[in-house]
């Protein structure tokens, strides 16, 4: 199955880095790469997600599933983000059941979009 992790590297949660340190979201994708990825999941960073608002965020997509956007996310958040990305590698649609979500992507998801169809 698979499943791709994006991490917004540029979100600086409405605040201004200490000059050289990295913006929050950097932060974020660091901690998730100082842990071991679970098997099936991508980890990529990309420049935005356009959920500023919300603070640093992440999306999940894979192939024939719903996508996700979650948001705020935080550096101590890393090992639960890969948590729920493995859950969600795990299915066939990106659903993962209510009440097997940690409580992080119960209650901070920002979008739900349907998954893609294939072009004939």
């Amino acid at each position: 199955m698979g499943a791709t992790l994006h991490v917004c590297i540029t979100c600086r949660a409405g605040l201004k880095p200490a000059e050289g340190a990295p913006c929050a979201g950097a932060r974020v994708h660091e901690a998730i790469n100082a842990l071991a990825v679970p098997e099936g999941v991508t980890v990529k960073p990309v420049e935005c997600l356009s959920a500023c608002k919300n603070g640093p965020s992440i999306a999940l997509t894979g192939p024939g599933r719903w996508s996700y956007i979650y948001g705020p996310v935080g550096e101590d958040d890393a090992a639960v983000i890969l948590e729920g990305a493995a859950a969600y590698a795990g299915t066939s649609d990106g659903i993962v059941p209510w009440r097997e979500r940690p409580a992080l992507f119960r209650k901070n998801v920002i979008a739900r979009l349907p998954a893609m169809e294939a072009n004939s």
